[in-house]
């Protein structure tokens, strides 16, 4: 599946795109895994990198990564989602590779840490994160700190 990606700070996503992502969020994080204020304060401080398959088109996949200083001292990747129609395509595994070259061209040669839903941290660990803490609840779902470190350059 090819996808194009946009990358934009809250206050230059538009209001169409800020919809479509919240849109997406909401279907997944509370329809599917229950009832959690999704929108927070942190959604003004960070990028958010989304996912069409066509310029106008559904929007697929989306995700956000806050400023250091705002949740951890180091970027975080959060909010993590693609559409149920998207998922076993590979997609999920593209938006994050994708979240953290952005995060790169950003923060050159900075670490950068996510709350990942346990049962994801396969996913995570194929993408270079490893885990740094024991299994904690969130919004009543297992979840465990992870952390990607840049390879140092030869």
């Amino acid at each position: 599946m090819t996808v194009q990606w946009s990358w934009a700070r809250f206050d230059d996503l538009g209001v169409h795109a800020l919809h479509d992502a919240l849109a997406l969020r909401c279907r997944v994080f509370i329809l599917e895994q229950g009832p959690y204020q999704d929108p927070d304060g942190a959604d003004k401080h960070a990028w958010h990198l989304l996912g069409r398959a066509q310029p106008q088109g559904p929007l697929l996949a989306t995700l956000r990564v806050v400023d250091p200083g705002v949740n951890y001292a180091e970027p975080s990747i959060g909010r993590v989602v693609c559409a149920p129609e998207a998922r076993g395509s590979g997609l999920g595994r593209a938006l994050v590779a994708e979240g953290l070259a952005q995060c790169q061209r950003v923060w050159p040669g900075r670490p950068v840490r996510i709350s990942a839903q346990a049962h994801l941290q396969r996913l995570y660990g194929s993408l270079g994160f490893a885990t740094v803490s024991d299994p904690y609840l969130e919004d009543n779902i297992p979840h465990v700190e992870m952390l990607w470190s840049p390879q140092p350059q030869a």
